[in-house]
């Protein structure tokens, strides 16, 4: 039984030793928006499009593979 949990606890030890080097991500920097006048638009089309795309090819490749298998 001690074989089963001492790697166990040796990985959680390292772990637990390591966890206060891990630091937070900085805040945004204070001062005036990026971006003025405030309502500022981000276009989405770019890589959305190519993305859907390839959900619709990879989901045809799957229905076709699965059309083959079961015929």
């Amino acid at each position: 039984m001690l074989k089963k949990i001492f790697p166990f606890l040796i990985v959680s030890a390292i772990f637990f030793l390591s966890a206060y080097e891990i630091k937070a991500q900085p805040g945004p920097p204070m001062g005036p928006p990026i971006c003025w006048p405030p309502p500022c638009t981000v276009p989405i089309d770019g890589g959305i499009s190519f993305l859907i795309a390839a959900g619709v090819a990879l989901a045809g490749k799957k229905i076709n593979d699965f059309r083959k298998k079961s015929s």
